[in-house]
């Protein structure tokens, strides 16, 4: 018997009766029900693995929320590398008192990827079931950390900009401040009267919060500072290549420092350039195909902002396992549309997912210490999404140059 979820992933016939459609809702209702029950037991259990999952939400996300409630930004705080707008989701949980700050935080994640499905499940079923049951792979980590709240604006932007662009370009602009990622939805919009109206609400919304979050909080901008002198983490295309070197006699070693594990040691600050240059790199390369580009079909603002963010993801000194959140997100927005030249790319990130939890949190300790598994996962997870990255941009070049 053929599962939903694949049958989904196929070509769209159709539509049936309106009974069709009700039976395909039911359907991913009770499945993300029964997938969000699981990853709730997970985390109330939280002992997979080697690292607790929780417990950034119970002592950095609280943390930070004593002290964003007093309108002070975390000054001089190693962890806090996230732009100001990201006080708005550390602070939600008090829109829910009657509860504890980490349940409030969990209720309100799991609003957000409710919100997700729904907007996905009307702009096409098959986008739906993927992050439907994309998201479980990564085990519970979803809950306890704020990217799927920032996912969630991302995807809600790149949906609306068709029909409502000056909304569709606000959102955009809204979550450029809460993750900067979010900004890359508005890269694929068509040239011409569209674009002007998106970035001119993205313009505009990013200059209004600012503005709000200025007048209200002290030292919004000190992530800056710290953000800047980050090193090469461990689980970065970067840091893979360093792990591999430690194999064959490198005497680096890992240190905890900026909220994770990074490389201290020779070499070092040489890959951080590297990974520096290489990003500049894949601006540059979005920039060329923005000018070359030359048809626009009704996907191409979803593959546009796939391909951007896989090509920063991969060329990042960081890649923390919540980013496949973002990946498995905007695969699910492309997936909503059949003129998607990124079907094969999206479905890439299924089995990147299932890597990413195996090395956190299950096997984080093989990842630190540098085994051969640890090296092993990291080559196949690092591998796939630098194919999915390379693939991905050849195939839009292609659609649309």
């Amino acid at each position: 018997m053929t599962p939903p979820w694949y049958a989904s992933l196929q070509p769209a016939r159709s539509p049936g009766p309106v009974g069709t459609g009700l039976r395909h809702a039911l359907a991913l209702a009770a499945v993300w029900t029964a997938t969000r029950t699981g990853m709730l037991v997970l985390l109330v259990i939280d002992r997979i693995g080697d690292s607790g999952v929780a417990g950034e939400v119970h002592q950095l996300y609280r943390g930070w929320y004593d002290q964003l409630v007093h309108g002070v930004f975390p000054l001089g705080d190693a962890t806090w590398q996230y732009p100001p707008g990201a006080a708005i989701v550390f602070l939600s949980p008090a829109a829910l008192p009657w509860l504890t700050y980490f349940q409030a935080f969990v209720a309100l994640v799991l609003l957000a990827d409710a919100v997700v499905t729904a907007a996905l499940a009307r702009a096409g079923v098959r986008g739906a079931w993927f992050w439907v049951c994309g998201l479980p792979l990564l085990l519970n980590l979803p809950l306890a950390r704020y990217d799927v709240p920032v996912t969630a604006v991302a995807v809600l932007a790149l949906l609306t900009l068709r029909g409502r662009p000056h909304l569709g370009g606000a959102l955009a602009g809204i979550g450029a401040l809460i993750k900067v990622w979010p900004l890359l939805t508005i890269l694929g919009t068509p040239r011409g009267r569209t674009t002007r109206t998106v970035w001119g609400s993205a313009v505009a919304a990013v200059a209004v919060l600012t503005a709000v979050l200025l007048t209200g909080f002290s030292h919004p901008l000190d992530f800056l500072r710290q953000q800047g002198a980050r090193g090469v983490q461990i689980e970065s295309l970067g840091g893979t290549a360093l792990q591999l070197a430690g194999r064959w006699g490198w005497s680096g070693e890992v240190g905890y420092q900026y909220g994770a594990f990074e490389f201290t040691g020779p070499y070092v600050s040489s890959v951080a350039r590297l990974s520096l240059a290489l990003s500049l790199g894949a601006l540059c390369w979005l920039v060329l195909w923005r000018i070359r580009a030359r048809r626009w079909g009704p996907a191409t603002p979803y593959d546009a902002a796939f391909a951007a963010v896989l090509l920063f993801t991969v060329t990042s000194r960081v890649i923390s396992p919540q980013y496949l959140i973002w990946l498995i997100g905007l695969a699910a927005v492309c997936l909503t549309s059949r003129h998607t030249t990124q079907r094969p790319v999206a479905l890439l990130m299924a089995p990147a997912a299932v890597l990413s939890a195996l090395v956190f949190p299950l096997l984080y300790d093989e990842v630190v210490h540098g085994t051969t598994l640890g090296c092993l996962l990291m080559v196949l997870r690092n591998g796939l999404l630098l194919t999915a990255a390379v693939v991905s941009c050849r195939r839009l070049w292609a659609a649309t140059v």
